[in-house]
């Protein structure tokens, strides 16, 4: 079985509940307000080693009490943070805000993020059975580095555009598989603008057809619709997701643990299908959940699901 090594971000999340998400120019009351850890990088890390997978961290962090914080959070979940550099800087935070709906707005300051570097992937000896998550709160240059490392041994990559943001064709081509939502899609294909505003099954099947055709800067892509359910073009063929009907309490970290339970289901050796299908269950766990990395669910939880022991 191989490793889930993940290169990306680590943050305090700053998280205040509203009942309603505030519009412009407006200020609304909070009810609450809470420093969770957070960052997609440390994010999908503890959710690949909840279910499983052996888990590294490269990433970085400031001398503050933010980051240590978030060094003794992964630690105690077993990540290994050797790979977890420390900065003189501020340590990356995520100021958010979430509804009564679940729905979130984010707004992140990079920080030490900023200053991750592909070099820790030289001390831990990268593998052909690996699997390599990145995501878009780290450099592009830094995503470049990596991709080239991984493919020169043969690991998996997996690349989750979030947050949206343009990105080199060739760096796009490089990536094993593409992970998106509707709206970093809408990004990439402009014929998938306009998704969030329409049914689930239109959404759906907007998404198959385009997939269908060839869409996209990759062969292999997964397209993460929210509570439309899931669609992915892998090795050619087209399938699809439905999303279960759970109560949401907050979606913030949900797409996360989508992206780190498909690694940790690679990993450990299930076939693609099969890790779409579990990384689908693992987030409707997550969203259940106030949080992000510490909403994210275990082994356990997942078995009990997979073998209807159960509810919601």
């Amino acid at each position: 079985m191989g490793r889930v090594v993940v290169v990306g971000s680590a943050n305090m999340d700053v998280t205040t509940r509203v009942d309603r998400l505030p519009r412009p120019g407006e200020t609304v009351a909070g009810s609450t307000v809470a420093l969770l850890p957070g960052g997609k990088g440390a994010n999908q890390a503890v959710a690949a080693r909840r279910l499983g997978a052996d888990t590294i961290m490269i990433g970085a962090v400031g001398a503050d009490g933010f980051g240590a914080a978030l060094r003794d959070f992964l630690h105690a979940e077993a990540v290994d943070v050797s790979g977890l550099a420390v900065f003189d800087m501020a340590t990356g935070t995520a100021v958010m805000m979430v509804d009564s709906e679940g729905e979130n707005v984010i707004v992140v300051v990079a920080g030490a993020n900023a200053a991750v570097s592909a070099d820790g992937l030289d001390r831990l000896g990268l593998r052909a059975d690996d699997v390599v998550l990145l995501q878009n709160e780290i450099p592009t240059r830094v995503n470049a580095d990596v991709l080239t490392r991984a493919r020169a041994v043969g690991a998996r990559t997996i690349l989750n555009t979030a947050p949206s943001r343009p990105a080199p064709p060739e760096l796009l081509g490089a990536v094993d598989l593409l992970l998106v939502n509707e709206h970093e899609l809408a990004d990439l294909v402009p014929a998938a603008a306009g998704l969030c505003t329409r049914t689930s099954a239109e959404a759906i099947s907007t998404v198959r057809g385009l997939l269908a055709d060839g869409a996209g800067p990759t062969e292999n892509i997964v397209v993460t619709l929210g509570a439309a359910g899931v669609c992915a073009r892998v090795d050619g063929t087209v399938v699809t997701l439905a999303a279960r009907d759970v109560p949401v309490v907050d979606t913030t970290g949900a797409g996360d643990c989508f992206c780190g339970a498909l690694g940790a289901g690679l990993a450990l050796g299930l076939p693609t299908a099969t890790a779409l299908f579990h990384a689908n269950l693992a987030a409707s766990l997550a969203v259940q959940r106030f949080g992000a990395g510490p909403a994210m669910p275990t082994r356990a939880e997942l078995d009990d699901l997979l073998a209807g022991r159960a509810g919601p």
